[in-house]
């Protein structure tokens, strides 16, 4: 019998980068964090197109955030779908869908494997039947009380799964 292989594919999880150009800190900040990951998932409040520069090389999927430039809103969409290997990947930043943020995530990506959204400036990672939800966090951890910036790392090979990390300490 015949086993289908199911190659992995790593993508990497972030939002809420709030940067107008990517400065040296954020290069290197990435290059530490998404070195294996082929795939950028940007989760909104990029807030410039700029900011994509930084993942030359890479597959890209990105929506726009409520603190994006004109420029970015009119170049990204403020949600999408799309695959990842065999799952389905739904992406919004998430700024409008008010206090009960994850039943309208439901109403707008209904198919999704995966329902990756931002604003929040909370990591969250947690499965909801067989639905996916991935809150990468703050990557320039600009949340409360100083904490640290995070993002995910999403992983779809025969099974789709995520990990919130920090960033580490570069200098």
């Amino acid at each position: 019998m015949m086993t289908t292989p199911y190659p992995m594919i790593r993508a990497g999880v972030l939002s809420d980068t709030h940067l107008s150009r990517p400065d040296s800190l954020f290069i290197r900040q990435v290059a530490a964090c998404f070195a294996d990951c082929e795939v950028i998932i940007h989760a909104g409040d990029l807030t410039a197109l700029a900011v994509l520069e930084a993942f030359s090389g890479k597959t890209i999927h990105a929506v726009c955030g409520n603190m994006c430039d004109s420029g970015t809103r009119s170049h990204l969409p403020e949600q999408m779908q799309f695959p990842l290997g065999s799952f389905t990947i739904g992406l919004t930043h998430g700024a409008r869908l008010g206090a009960d943020t994850e039943n309208a995530l439901w109403d707008l990506f209904p198919e999704a494997d995966c329902i990756i959204y931002g604003h929040t400036h909370r990591p969250a990672c947690q499965r909801h039947g067989p639905t996916l939800f991935l809150n990468p966090g703050s990557f320039r951890s600009t949340g409360p009380h100083g904490t640290l910036g995070t993002f995910a790392v999403l992983e779809a090979g025969k099974e789709l799964s995520a990990q919130i990390a920090s960033i580490p300490p570069i200098r």
